[in-house]
């Protein structure tokens, strides 16, 4: 149900690294919304073309979605958080990360042949 997607412009990063971010992701996405880990999806894509501020210095883009409501409180948080995360095992600049955090309506959301 949770998702979080990441992605950057940096391009050869190993796959044992990526492994660790996302399963470090996907541990704090559950905890800051209070919903089982086994319901979150991560998603990860390296090499993106992009900028930021008319450059191409590393940037990143992240995506989190979820079905119900994350409140300000929540989503400050996991800015924080996430955009920390992100800035040390990638090293990129904090003013170089934008997320969006989108809420999803049980209907819009399908697991398991099913919507929520």
């Amino acid at each position: 149900m949770p998702l979080i997607k990441v992605q950057s412009s940096i391009s050869n990063i190993e796959e044992n690294q990526i492994q660790k971010l996302l399963t470090t992701l996907s541990a704090k996405l559950a905890k800051h919304l209070s919903k089982p880990e086994s319901y979150v999806m991560t998603a990860f894509e390296q090499n993106t073309n992009m900028t930021f501020g008319g450059t191409f210095e590393p940037v990143c883009y992240v995506e989190i979605k979820s079905v119900g409501t994350m409140s300000p409180n929540q989503t400050k948080a996991m800015s924080q958080d996430f955009c920390n995360e992100i800035n040390q095992q990638l090293h990129i600049d904090l003013n170089r990360i934008y997320i969006e955090f989108a809420d999803a309506k049980g209907s819009m959301w399908d697991w398991n042949g099913s919507t929520f």
